[in-house]
C-alpha cells in the first residue's frame, strides 16, 4: 500500500521465492526469468538516470567530474584551433590568415580579381559583402543617420567615423611624430611619409606614389583626360585644385598684384613665380649639369632628360616625349593641323617658328 510495486515472482516481503534444487533445470529457469527481467529493468533505469545526470551536469556544470572532463575537451579543442591558426600565408605580402578561404579573398587584392558585379551600374567588388553594402546606394537605404547634422550613411562604421568630426576625437595617433587622426586609414596613409612606402605604381612610366588618388591624377597625364571643366569658359583641367584656382579669374579674386607691371594673380605662388621674370633670378639648379631655372616645375621637367624619363607617348607612332607640350606639337604631324596663320597671305604653318620666319618675307628682312 506504500506504493511498492509488486513484481511477479516475489513474495510480499520483497524476498525471492525459495527454489527447489531438486527441480529440473528448466523449471528453475522458469522461476528465475521474472527476476532476470526485473534486474534488467532496474539496470536500464539506473543507466538512463546516469545519462540524464551526466547531461544535466554538462549543461549546468554542477558536477565536478563532468565539468572537468568538458573543460579538458574544450581546452584540447582550443589548443588544436590555436595550433592551426594563421597557417595560410600570402606569398606576396607575408600576411597570414586563419582560414584558406580568407587567404583566397585576400589574394584578390594582388590579382585585381573582382568577381561580384553590380547589375545596375557595373561596379565590381572583391567581396560579396561589399557589393551588398554598395547596393544600398541604388535602393536608397540609409539606416544610420547622424543626430547632429542629419547626414545619413548606409554603414554603422561610417557613421561612427563621421561622428568624430563633431566630437573632435582623433583616436589614431602616429607613434613617430605624435600626429593624430580620426580614421585608421588616414593614419595608415600618413605612415608612408615616415616609411617612404610608395605602393601605387604607374604602369606606363614606373613612377610610384604614396596615395591612390595621386596615381589616378597622374594617369591623366598619359591619357590626356581633363575631367574638371570650367562652367564659364569651358577650359578643362586634370585636377580639381587647378580648376578651383582658375575660378578665381572669373570671380575677380586676383588680389595678388605685381608692383612692377601691374599684373594680378589668384594666389601668392603665381605672383612669386611671375616676379622671377623681372628679377632674372633662377634659384632652382640642376645638380647634374648645373643649369638653373626660375621655377621648380621647370627643373622637374629638365630632370627627365637625366633620368631618361619620357612619360608622354604618341598613341599613333609610339614616340615618347619628356614634355606634354612637345607631344601636342608632334601630334600635328598626324592630324595635319596648322594653327599658325599669316594674316597677310593667309598661309598657315605647323610651327610658330615657321610663321615667324615667313613673316620676314613680307617685311623684306630675310636675315
Amino acid at each position: 500500500r506504500g506504493g511498492t510495486k509488486k513484481v511477479p515472482g516475489t513474495v510480499p516481503s520483497g524476498k525471492p521465492p525459495k527454489v527447489n534444487h531438486t527441480e529440473p533445470y528448466h523449471a528453475v529457469e522458469k522461476h528465475l526469468m521474472p527476476l532476470k527481467e526485473e534486474s534488467q529493468a532496474l539496470n536500464d533505469v539506473k543507466e538512463e538516470k546516469y545519462l540524464d545526470e551526466k547531461h544535466y551536469d554538462f549543461m549546468t556544470e554542477e558536477k565536478s567530474f563532468s565539468c572537468s572532463q568538458t573543460k579538458k575537451v574544450s581546452t584540447r579543442k582550443r589548443t588544436r584551433k590555436t595550433g592551426t591558426r594563421s597557417n595560410f600565408t600570402c606569398q606576396q605580402c607575408g600576411k597570414s590568415f586563419a582560414g584558406k578561404a580568407n587567404l583566397e579573398v585576400h589574394m584578390r587584392i594582388h590579382t585585381g580579381e573582382k568577381p561580384f558585379t553590380c547589375q545596375q551600374c557595373g561596379k565590381r567588388f572583391t567581396e560579396k559583402g561589399n557589393l551588398k553594402i554598395h547596393m544600398r546606394i541604388h535602393t536608397g537605404e540609409s539606416s544610420f543617420a547622424c543626430q547632429q547634422c542629419g547626414k545619413s550613411f548606409n554603414q554603422k562604421g561610417t557613421l561612427k567615423s563621421h561622428m568624430r568630426i563633431h566630437t573632435g576625437e582623433n583616436p589614431f595617433a602616429c607613434q613617430q611624430c605624435g600626429k593624430s587622426f580620426n580614421q585608421k586609414g588616414i593614419l595608415k596613409s600618413h605612415m608612408r611619409i615616415h616609411t617612404g612606402e610608395r605602393p601605387y605604381a604607374c604602369p606606363q612610366c614606373a613612377k610610384s606614389f604614396k596615395h591612390k588618388a595621386t596615381l589616378i591624377a597622374h594617369m591623366r597625364i598619359h591619357t590626356g583626360d581633363k575631367p574638371f571643366v570650367c562652367g564659364q569658359c569651358g577650359k578643362s583641367f586634370r585636377c580639381k585644385v587647378n580648376l578651383d584656382c582658375h575660378m578665381r579669374v572669373h570671380l575677380k579674386k586676383n588680389r595678388f598684384i605685381c608692383h612692377q607691371c601691374g599684373m594680378s594673380f589668384p594666389d601668392s605662388n603665381n605672383l612669386k613665380n611671375h616676379v622671377l621674370t623681372h628679377t632674372g633670378e633662377k634659384p632652382f639648379m640642376c645638380h647634374h649639369c648645373g643649369k638653373s631655372f626660375p621655377h621648380k616645375g621647370s627643373l622637374k621637367i629638365h630632370m627627365r632628360i637625366h633620368n631618361e624619363e619620357s612619360p608622354f607617348s604618341c598613341q599613333q607612332c609610339g614616340k615618347f616625349f619628356t614634355v606634354q607640350g612637345n607631344l601636342k606639337v608632334h601630334m600635328r604631324l598626324h592630324t595635319g593641323e596648322r594653327p599658325y596663320m599669316c594674316l597677310q597671305c593667309k598661309m598657315s604653318f605647323r610651327y610658330k617658328r615657321d610663321l615667324k620666319h615667313h613673316l620676314q618675307t613680307h617685311s623684306g628682312n630675310k636675315s
